[in-house]
């Protein structure tokens, strides 16, 4: 009798093409792994291209530990004009001619430096009483979004382009809106703007320049290899504290049983807080996210087999 496969758990580095949601890149990957648990970590436009980590089988319970917190873009302002969406999808609400040049535009940048407010637009996946703001805003209803503080580490200007365009790079926290950006530099330079395009270059560990495209991701899957390319789980974890599992208490952590914070040596030189996550190795692996609760540890996440 054949050896029947482990249940997948990990990440696939996917570059997202124009013009395909991340929803229907989840459910090519879901077919390509033949059925598999799989889900995204951060959306993308459909329009957006580049970096879209894709969780596989029990990865997915990582979703709220991952340390995805900074993104980094590279987005073409196109200048001469706003719309309703703030990319080049959407209607066109105002015109203008009053084109920045290059000198106005990097001293414009340094004011959307560091931490800031941002009004989420409406044509985004943000939810107001279940449904999303871009499902009401296509029936022309609109909806008071309150600003949400975000940051941005650091924002370039590339290159001046063609039709009166900017290249900008942006490093940024999680929840940022690139086309919100590009039209509030617009309204900072008097000019009407929104954005051309757009590729993510990072999100979290995952870099452009390991994603692979799904041409790649078909061609493995033909020859029988797409599974070895999965990342191990704790490519998403390595910004926790890890610790081995002391001997004699296997049985426990996998029943659920009494888990002595003393025992685990390694933890307490990392000054644990209550509550806070750590990651359970076992046999070389990360079996398990757990927590301390007083003077115990308490299964928060299991990752085994």
């Amino acid at each position: 009798m054949m050896n029947e496969q482990k249940p997948l758990c990990g990440f696939l580095n996917v570059l997202k093409p124009p013009g395909m949601s991340s929803a229907a890149v989840v459910g090519l990957v879901r077919r390509l792994l033949d059925g598999e648990k799989v889900g995204h970590a951060g959306t993308l436009d459909p329009e957006a291209a580049g970096v879209l980590p894709i969780m596989v089988g029990k990865a997915a319970r990582l979703f709220d530990y991952m340390q995805d917190k900074e993104k980094a873009y590279i987005a073409e302002i196109a200048f001469g004009c706003s719309t309703d969406t703030q990319d080049a999808q959407g209607a066109i609400l105002e015109t203008g001619e009053n084109y920045p040049d290059e000198e106005m535009l990097r001293s414009a940048l340094k004011g959307f430096e560091g931490e800031l407010m941002q009004q989420p637009p409406m044509f985004s996946a943000l939810k107001k009483d279940g449904q999303c703001l871009y499902q009401l805003a296509r029936k022309g209803q609109t909806v008071d979004i309150p600003a949400r503080k975000v940051t941005v580490h650091r924002i370039t200007l590339n290159a001046m382009t063609e039709n009166h365009g900017a290249l900008v790079a942006v490093h940024c926290s999680k929840g940022f809106y690139v086309r919100t950006l590009c039209h509030d530099i617009g309204a900072a330079v008097g000019c009407p703007a929104h954005m051309r395009f757009l590729l993510r270059t990072l999100s979290g560990v995952f870099t452009l320049d390991t994603a692979m495209t799904i041409e790649q991701l078909q061609t493995a899957k033909e020859a029988g290899t797409l599974r070895q390319l999965l990342l191990p789980s704790e490519i998403a974890l390595s910004h926790l504290p890890v610790c081995d599992l002391p001997d004699g208490l296997e049985k426990a952590l996998r029943n659920g049983g009494h888990l002595p914070w003393k025992r685990f040596t390694a933890l307490h030189e990392t000054n644990a807080a209550e509550g806070s996550p750590a990651c359970i190795r076992l046999d070389g692996r990360v079996q398990a996210i757990v927590e301390r609760k007083n003077d115990q540890m308490k299964v928060r996440t299991w990752l085994g087999d």
